[in-house]
């Protein structure tokens, strides 16, 4: 399976974003360019590993989680993104959002298997 450079792009972006980073921020604290930021979110340029351990290292995520969606076992997919979605939340909002994720997730395999 090809890596995906698209998702690796989305996956520094969301964790850019996240961190109120700008382009041009994240750019220099990893002695690149803003263009060169902006090419690789938008997969006009495919990052070394080096790279994407400098741009992790910087937004405090790891290398798992920029290539997470490329692996065809990855267990931790999405988990990052989950965290952040329920950061700042009460425990009843967390609750709430555990409850909706949860019956989401009964459906889903009811209409996947027919149980």
């Amino acid at each position: 399976m090809p890596v995906n450079f698209e998702i690796i792009g989305l996956q520094v972006r969301k964790a850019r974003i996240h961190h109120r980073m700008s382009q041009a921020v994240l750019a220099e604290r990893i002695d690149m360019s803003a263009t060169y930021i902006s090419h690789i979110e938008t997969a006009k340029k495919r990052a070394s590993l080096e790279v994407l351990v400098r741009i992790a290292n910087v937004l405090g995520v790891t290398v798992d989680y920029l290539l997470s969606g490329n692996q065809v076992h990855d267990s931790a997919e999405y988990r990052t993104d989950l965290m952040w979605l329920i950061e700042g939340c009460t425990g009843y909002e967390k609750r709430i959002i555990y409850d909706i994720a949860s019956a989401t997730k009964k459906i889903l395999l009811k209409n996947k298997y027919g149980v």
